[in-house]
């Protein structure tokens, strides 16, 4: 198949997972396009079957506050398929990804082409963006205008119907998904050694520092676990939310156990050296860097929000509690790092558990539905 991609191509789930699925689709034989601003972050060097197609904007002192990217990008999905002659375009976030995909479809009919059109929803697009009444009308009917909508969890198709309605519209639940050969448990303490002092135990988290994130309270459980034994603090990726964590740590006098470093290409490494993973959101449409941790063998403390209880079983491969109970979270994170046996139990669960979320077993799924659009 000639597959069109278009996602955000900043650091964030739906950008990751949109460019894995196209990385994992050439190496299965099919033609895949990106149509973005810029080059996605995790689409590094050559690869076969694989071309970027950068949409540009015409600087001009009328557009500089009508937003006209989403217009060229429609343009460039229009250009990209019709050159390329797409079977179809697989857009990753409703707005304006989805909207743009149907302005080129019908552009596309007029010259006598089909271009059919999967719409993935990933989260905010739904829960927030989706939701204001400044795009409520057109991520609805861009829905409905898809041949396809995909969620990643339970929780957020059942969000999407709730707040959209969309009668016209079957929702599917494909799951995001790792890469075995980025993601898997460590054979050494190499990358520990990196991280921490020899007897620290290692906590990890990762995100884009936004508010949902809650970055205050990972510095928060972190206390709870040093006040009880030697810990180092893992902080990666960046956002609004770093200065205030970085504030949090100074005022807790965490200093010189907590470690920021900023955004990380290969967080595999990183999640190699770790003892326990903390995901305190207020809400997760899916949990994918709890998924990465559990596939690298690590255990999971995180809120029982959104999609996050579809990923961490609770007593399995970690531990959830309420969003901003801090003080149950340290005590679960200190169930985990105090106890080996427990700890021991929980990293195999975890990585055995990761595996049902594998390349091989999730992007077969997304194949099987071109295959049934298409017919």
């Amino acid at each position: 198949m000639r597959i069109g991609i278009t996602c955000y191509p900043t650091y964030g789930g739906s950008g990751a997972v949109a460019t894995e699925l196209g990385l994992e689709l050439a190496r299965r034989g099919h033609e895949i396009h990106f149509v973005s601003y810029a080059s996605p972050f995790r689409l590094r060097g050559f690869a076969e079957r694989v071309t970027f197609h950068e949409v540009t904007q015409l600087e001009y002192p009328l557009f500089e506050q009508s937003s006209p990217y989403a217009l060229a990008l429609a343009v460039k999905q229009h250009e990209v398929a019709k050159r390329e002659q797409l079977d179809l375009m697989h857009v990753h976030y409703a707005i304006p990804h989805a909207a743009t995909a149907w302005l080129a479809k019908q552009m596309l009919e007029d010259e006598g082409l089909d271009l059919k059109i999967v719409t993935t929803l990933h989260g905010t697009d739904i829960t927030l963006v989706g939701q204001d009444p400044s795009y409520y009308t057109l991520t609805k009917f861009s829905i409905e205008k898809s041949d396809a909508v995909t969620a990643v969890s339970a929780y957020l198709r059942e969000e999407t119907y709730r707040a959209f309605g969309c009668g016209q519209c079957d929702v599917r639940v494909i799951p995001n998904f790792i890469s075995s050969a980025d993601y898997h448990p460590a054979t050494d303490d190499s990358f520990r050694r990196r991280l921490a002092p020899a007897g620290h135990r290692v906590l990890v988290h990762v995100s884009n520092f936004r508010p949902v994130k809650r970055v205050g309270d990972v510095v928060k459980i972190f206390a709870g676990v040093r006040r009880k034994l030697p810990a180092t603090l893992v902080l990666v990726g960046d956002g609004p939310d770093r200065d205030g964590a970085e504030h949090e740590v100074d005022t807790l006098g965490l200093r010189k156990d907590v470690r920021f470093l900023g955004k990380v290409e290969n967080v595999g490494d990183v999640l190699r050296g770790a003892d326990l993973f903390l995901l305190p959101s207020a809400t997760e449409s899916f949990g994918l860097a709890a998924l990465e941790a559990m596939a690298c063998a690590v255990p999971v403390v995180a809120s029982a929000a959104g999609g996050i209880p579809e990923v961490v079983e609770d007593g399995l491969t970690g531990y959830l509690a309420p969003v901003g109970d801090v003080t149950a979270m340290a005590e679960r994170a200190l169930r985990v790092l105090e106890h080996p046996d427990e700890q021991a139990r929980l990293k195999r669960a975890a990585a055995a558990h990761a595996l049902e979320f594998s390349a091989d077993k999730v992007v077969p799924r997304y194949e099987a539905l071109y295959e049934e659009v298409l017919a």
